[in-house]
């Protein structure tokens, strides 16, 4: 099988070269093509990748191009995790609502709709070339924000691409583990929307076992959205939430935390990703080891500001161990091209899965996975302290693709408006200026008169 994954130079490539390393099923992946913009970055993921390979026989070749034809003609599978406008432009993301009291983050609130107003115009354009050029391949997408442009590309692809994300996964792990359960032997009962979700139940052995866990403080103890939320609130919900939750469930805090840094995540990402590439550009001989040591670096400072706000503690250091996003990819891809059956937590089209929701919605839920694609499985109904939230948020995302779409400022006015975490049509105003003016590819996504 050839594996082509677009954003090829990014810092999380060598995660997944390595899963494949380690697969040792039939049919395999043979080649992995690498396409990103950048040849000093693909340069340096060579490097990485050569280093990691060594001592196995017969690893998957890797090849590098910077022309996305050449990249997907052929794939049967691609993976994408591109970032339009670079760790800069995630920086305007986090500092143009932080300069007006707002939630300054990658993908919650102003920045993730400015993400994603730049975003789904390439994220179309790419869909249309693997249409054209790779029209049998499976695309799982890794880019966020990753529920809004897995729903943008569906409509070039359909049910073709599916988005993944890590978080429920890790959920899920945690609250199995905190109890003493196999997390492979438990079933989640788990629904939202990418990083707005809720773990309702657990079931093991025909029972659910989450309520043992809400009435256990030992147990609760163990999990890390249970410290980041509080046992208290978590108990008040009877669910624990995706950690990405704290954004909507502790505004003023995470503003005041991530605000009161001396700088934003992606600022500390910019740093430690230009030393990286310069490293590797200096030492190549020394890549895998440098990229070791940042990616410890990069894994034990996520999310460090709201845990340290929330007396949440350090990452589990099984959670740094267990992998994530290179993990379900590949499970997704060898479950679709080898046979067999999974159930995994998937971003997909909603259909009838989430009542209230459109048919055409990207939601976050346990899916049926075999070689004839992925299926939603259908969810209890949401009651309504989730389901107005979900349905608000989800109407934002479509508001988004919509402006990305046609380029109407005046939509994406009205997505920033309608964003729970904006609390006025000036704010918004301001919110959509700031982004035009700080990230100039968004500013050419939207018609100058509006």
């Amino acid at each position: 099988m050839r594996l082509t994954i677009l954003g090829g130079g990014g810092f999380r490539v060598p995660l997944v070269y390595g899963a494949l390393l380690r697969d040792t099923g039939r049919p395999r992946v043979e080649e992995v093509v690498l396409y990103d913009l950048s040849e000093e970055r693909l340069t340096a993921m060579g490097h990485v990748c050569a280093q990691l390979a060594a001592g196995h026989d017969d690893p998957p070749r890797v090849r590098a191009t910077t022309d996305l034809d050449d990249a997907l003609r052929d794939a049967d599978f691609v993976f994408s995790a591109i970032r339009v406008g670079g760790l800069e432009g995630r920086t305007a993301d986090e500092r143009v609502p932080l300069g007006l009291g707002l939630l300054g983050q990658e993908t919650v609130g102003p920045g993730g709709i400015a993400f994603g107003l730049r975003t789904i115009p390439v994220a179309l354009r790419v869909a249309e070339r693997v249409a054209a050029v790779a029209p049998r391949a499976w695309v799982i997408n890794f880019t966020n924000p990753a529920g809004m442009i897995t729903e943008a590309m569906q409509r070039v692809l359909g049910d073709r691409v599916v988005g993944i994300c890590d978080s429920p996964l890790g959920l899920v792990r945690r609250a199995a583990r905190s109890l003493g359960l196999d997390p492979g032997r438990t079933a989640p009962d788990y629904v939202g929307l990418n990083h707005l979700g809720w773990l309702r139940g657990l079931v093991h052995d025909g029972r659910d076992v989450l309520p043992d866990l809400l009435g256990d403080d030992a147990a609760l103890k163990g999990v890390e959205e249970s410290r980041l939320f509080g046992p208290d609130w978590v108990r008040s919900l009877g669910a624990l939430p995706n950690e990405y939750l704290y954004y909507y469930y502790f505004t003023r805090e995470a503003v005041a935390a991530i605000g009161g840094a001396p700088q934003t995540r992606g600022e500390a990402l910019v740093r430690q990703q230009s030393e990286f590439y310069a490293a590797v550009a200096r030492e190549p001989g020394r890549a895998l080891e440098v990229w070791r040591r940042a990616r410890r670096e990069r894994d034990a400072s996520y999310m460090a500001e709201t845990r340290e706000t929330a007396g949440a503690g350090e990452r589990d250091a099984a959670d740094l161990l267990a992998g994530g996003y290179e993990g379900i990819a590949l499970a997704l891809m060898t479950t679709i091209a080898r046979g067999g059956t999974d159930t995994m937590i998937l971003n997909v089209r909603n259909g009838t899965a989430v009542p209230g929701l459109p048919p055409e919605a990207v939601v976050e839920v346990p899916c049926a996975v075999d070689p004839g694609g992925v299926r939603p499985l259908a969810t209890r109904p949401l009651h309504g302290q989730f389901l107005g939230l979900v349905q608000q948020v989800k109407a934002v995302e479509q508001l988004v693709i919509e402006a990305a779409v046609t380029g109407s400022a005046t939509v994406a006015l009205r997505a920033f408006a309608s964003h729970p975490l904006v609390d006025s049509v000036s704010v918004a105003r301001s919110l959509l200026d700031g982004y035009r003016a700080r990230i100039p590819e968004l500013a050419a996504v939207l018609h100058p008169a509006g």
